[in-house]
């Protein structure tokens, strides 16, 4: 995910961390935190830059792109 964030043109500046928070064998469930640092000021930026599905897409057409 660091590598996905990190170098990705539209969140890559602003991505500081990712962190596992739990793990479950059972389900092969992540649950992880991404960490960024955003603009205050701003206009838009975090309803659609920090989007959850915005975020997301990022990581599937990095999926994508890999497969």
């Amino acid at each position: 995910l660091t590598e996905v964030y990190s170098s990705s043109p539209a969140l890559g500046r602003y991505f500081r961390s990712a962190q596992v928070i739990s793990f479950s064998n059972e389900s092969s469930t992540v649950i992880y935190q991404l960490v960024f640092s955003v603009p205050s000021s701003t206009e838009g930026f975090m309803e659609n830059s920090m989007n959850p599905d915005f975020i997301r897409n990022v990581l599937r057409q990095n999926i994508y792109d890999e497969g």
